[in-house]
């Protein structure tokens, strides 16, 4: 029996302890959180009793077997680093780290000791997703030409939509739009199509002045609420991403992809996916179902549910001493990084930025 400890409360509610449920071999023993009302209320519908608000506590009280750690950015390296210290393998989330340093000294522990990690960018394990990945790999698409990602929403818009101390909106504790989505949207570029060479973009904060809706006390963000970059892939495929929290009104997030021999489009609104092959008039339906959707006690929603896929990856990795065949490891999330970084030096150089050659995952 793999035994589990989750460091974060919200999307261990949401996300991970709903998934566990489903997956046999293993357990979740413990949970800690910043807040010891936040760990309790999440662990006692699963009947979890070893609660905290100190999660290095919870790591020398229990050893667990598997580390998932869901909390603010800045707070990812010293966890991890901790958790495998402790001889834990590690689940981490997105985005990485703070910076790439950050991020390899992540890699280098966890591949130092011999344990699995993998960042939870589980949008691999869709099944929309992977078909377009497939149909990439086989050539239905031809040779892919241009990506157009755009993730508009209207959650960020309003100055009192925050509330003071968001560690979303903190660049000091990594959050923003850049991290939050625009991590996801790399991972995603970077299965599909191969490492991208040079990158091109900005994050801005585009509603720094804030109000806390329950005190309508004045406060500062200071995390990206607009993000936009634009690829250039090893591949001469260019992929462009937009991404705005401030937005009036919410549009969700469209994918297009664009190759000589057809097209791809795909919604999150209804994740349906439409196939137009080229000479041909007008979409064709493809869509794939995510057969976990239908399983009791999982949240609604392609994250909530392709988290059961991606766990269940990892424990088996874990259970059989074999590395992960399928998901994003530390050193995806390296690779990732460092694109995220240098799109924060093209905010400052107003430039394209070359990315490193070398740690091809």
């Amino acid at each position: 029996m793999i035994t589990v400890g989750i460091i974060g409360a919200s999307f261990a509610r949401d996300a991970y302890l709903p998934a566990f449920r489903h997956i046999d071999g293993a357990k979740v023993v413990a949970l800690a959180s910043g807040r010891l009302a936040s760990a309790q209320a999440a662990a006692a519908p699963h009947g979890i009793t070893a609660v905290y608000d100190d999660w290095q506590r919870m790591l020398d009280e229990h050893a667990p077997d598997l580390v998932c750690i869901a909390t603010p950015t800045n707070l990812h390296k010293p966890m991890t680093l901790a958790a495998v210290a402790a001889g834990a393998h590690v689940l981490c989330e997105k985005p990485t780290a703070m910076n790439a340093t950050e991020a390899r000294a992540m890699l280098e522990a966890a591949e130092a000791a011999g344990r699995v990690h993998m960042i939870d960018h589980e949008l691999r394990f869709n099944p929309n997703r992977a078909r377009i990945a497939a149909m990439i790999a086989d050539g239905a698409l031809g040779e892919i030409r241009h990506v157009n990602i755009a993730n508009i929403g209207a959650s960020w818009n309003d100055p009192a939509s925050r509330p003071m101390g968001d560690w979303w909106s903190d660049a000091a504790q990594g959050g923003g739009r850049l991290g939050a989505n625009g991590s996801h949207q790399v991972d995603m570029l970077r299965w599909w199509l191969g490492e991208p060479t040079a990158v091109v973009g900005q994050a801005l904060t585009r509603v720094p002045d804030r109000v806390d809706p329950k005190t309508g006390q004045a406060w500062t963000a200071t995390a990206d609420d607009l993000s936009y970059f634009t690829l250039e892939m090893a591949s001469g495929a260019l992929a462009r991403v937009f991404m705005s929290g401030v937005a009036a009104t919410n549009m969700g997030n469209e994918t297009q992809v664009f190759g000589s021999k057809g097209t791809l489009t795909l919604s999150n609104g209804d994740e349906r996916l439409w196939f137009a092959k080229a000479g041909e008039k007008g979409f064709t339906e493809i869509t794939e179902t995510d057969p976990n959707a239908s399983l009791a006690g999982l949240n609604k929603g392609i994250w909530n549910v392709s988290v059961l896929s991606a766990l269940r990856e990892l424990v088996g990795a874990i259970t059989e001493g074999r590395p992960l065949r399928q998901g994003a490891t530390f050193l995806d999330g390296l690779r990732n990084q460092q694109v995220l970084d240098a799109v924060l030096a093209s905010t400052r150089s107003r430039r394209w930025e070359t990315l490193p050659a070398g740690d091809a995952a």
